[in-house]
């Protein structure tokens, strides 16, 4: 059986908490390839990055350290519940460091695996930590784009941003701080009666407010002033000058509204990675690939092999 155990490593002054599984047989004497493993937007490493993901891998041999970010779950950094790309692309660089203290880590062996957002924060990271040596993705949603994406609408990037400016200045002046969802509905009823049917919306729902998901570091909570900054970066800016690693990118066939299809096309696009792959899961929508058997069974089947590969394992 493989092991777990609870560990934390700095950012800054903060603590950052994780979960490191050590796989079957562990024998502290050896040397280890490891991959760092990252949960998506509004996420925990209680879900899929950890559960899902990193038992997965830790299975297959691999040391896995699976992170909650910076400001969320039981991480510590102020202020609470926010999601600032670069406060988050620093976890991963913090996360490095931590593994290369471990002796039975071989330092040229370290990957890195993303889901949703954190695959494109994952990516992101990779273009300028070169201890990094492979990149998998799976579902990677650029955070940025999103975010100016907005409600579709004309300027809906001017608009939020307009709102932000507001809000800051309101909490200046001593205002409580606005702390909003992530996902914008409280249950599947109040979707259906503001008229949204989106799979990804519809998906969410179930993920994260339901039994299905749903984990205590989760809380749907998000400090609306941290979100400023995301609304002028993007994931994959200069991925076609410095993202040089192997990189395996995987999502779903069927698209929704969180755009991970596109983002997936353009990350693979866009990377200079001489050795790269794109495997699109027939069928699956972007929250299957969290934790439905058969699409993260379909995902892992190629990833783990790319992993074994490039890390030789």
């Amino acid at each position: 059986m493989s092991q777990k155990q609870s560990v934390t490593f700095k950012n800054r002054s903060w603590d950052v908490a994780a979960t490191l599984r050590l796989p079957e047989g562990f024998d502290p004497a050896k040397k280890y390839a490891a991959i760092i493993c990252a949960h998506p937007i509004s996420s925990c490493k209680e879900q899929t990055s950890g559960s899902i993901y990193g038992e997965a891998l830790t299975k297959e041999g691999f040391i896995t350290l699976a992170f909650d970010a910076s400001t969320q779950g039981v991480s510590g950094g102020e202020p609470k519940y926010s999601e600032d790309p670069g406060m988050r692309v620093e976890d991963f660089r913090c996360a490095v460091d931590y593994l290369v203290t471990l002796p039975y880590v071989d330092e040229d062996k370290i990957g890195v695996l993303g889901v949703c957002g954190g695959g494109a924060y994952a990516a992101n990271v990779a273009m300028t930590e070169k201890r990094i040596k492979a990149v998998g993705t799976v579902v990677a949603t650029n955070y940025g784009r999103m975010m100016r994406d907005g409600d579709m609408s004309p300027d809906a990037a001017l608009k939020t941003l307009e709102a932000i400016g507001k809000q800051r200045t309101a909490e200046a002046r001593g205002a409580t701080p606005l702390i909003v969802g992530y996902i914008p509905f409280a249950n599947q009823a109040e979707r259906e009666k503001a008229g949204v049917n989106d799979v990804d919306m519809i998906n969410a729902i179930d993920y994260y407010l339901t039994p299905r998901g749903q984990q205590p570091g989760s809380p749907n909570k998000l400090r609306l002033t941290s979100t400023g900054a995301a609304l002028g970066w993007d994931a994959f800016h200069l991925a076609e000058k410095l993202l040089t690693q192997p990189l395996h990118v995987v999502f779903g066939g069927v698209p929704g509204a969180f755009g991970s299809y596109a983002d997936g096309l353009e990350l693979y696009r866009r990377a200079r990675s001489t050795q790269k792959s794109i495997q699109i899961v027939p069928g699956a929508s972007h929250y299957d690939l969290y934790d439905q058997p058969d699409a993260t069974g379909q995902a892992l089947s190629q990833l783990v092999p790319f992993y074994k590969q490039h890390l030789g394992l």
